[in-house]
């Protein structure tokens, strides 16, 4: 029996561009943004940063020195952050109609803080909430110190939200992380681009 949901955020909650974050980075003078800025993974720097292995501000100084041009902070977060084109508000409502169907709510998503403490906190609040109005529990990657797919990052939330995997369907754009999922015995589906999650949960409760 299904208790437990755990959302991916990126491409499952909120839509995702990175070829707007790949553009406007470049804009700015970092020219291989392409080869550092992926879907589900990252590297260098971003990497690092969605690891929690460095802070903002020495992210921000590794992309200047690496770019050798000067631009500021803001025009460094603004940048990245169109990566995230935003969550449209059906999702928002869906999130809380699931609640009330009795389903413990809770996102195990990579990201990073410039993301996670400006345009994803300011996209929950769209509606009147916040994120804790939302989800009963979080797990970021930064906070983890370890990325999907990596086994590590579901233990890490195993343990920090006190789930059992049989009794939790994780939800994620990436098969990759799907797969991992389901190595360690959570029930685990992919949304594809196109598909909602409601419509993927309601036809896993149906089929199971």
């Amino acid at each position: 029996m299904i208790k437990n949901l755990l959302f991916d955020l990126g491409g499952v909650i909120m839509d995702i561009q990175r070829l707007n974050a790949v553009e406007s980075l470049k804009k700015i003078g970092i020219t291989n943004a392409d080869q550092l800025l992926g879907k589900y993974t990252q590297k260098g720097p971003f990497l690092k940063l969605e690891e929690g292995l460095i802070s903002p501000s020495e992210f921000r100084n590794a992309i200047r020195e690496g770019a050798n041009v000067k631009i500021t902070d803001n025009e460094i977060d603004n940048a990245f952050c169109n990566f995230l084109t935003g969550i449209p508000a059906k999702r928002l409502s869906d999130l809380e109609q699931l609640k009330q169907e009795g389903f413990n709510i809770y996102m195990l998503s990579n990201t990073n803080p410039i993301m996670w403490d400006s345009r994803i906190a300011d996209e929950f609040k769209k509606a009147g909430h916040d994120l804790n109005h939302y989800f009963d529990g979080t797990v970021t990657s930064f906070e983890a110190k370890v990325c999907k797919p990596d086994a590590a990052i579901f233990d890490y939330a195993i343990k920090k939200l006190n789930i059992v995997p049989a009794e939790t369907l994780f939800l994620d754009d990436s098969q990759k992380n799907v797969e991992a999922a389901r190595q360690l015995g959570f029930n685990a589906e992919v949304i594809n681009p196109g598909e909602e999650f409601s419509a993927v949960i309601k036809r896993f409760i149906q089929n199971n």
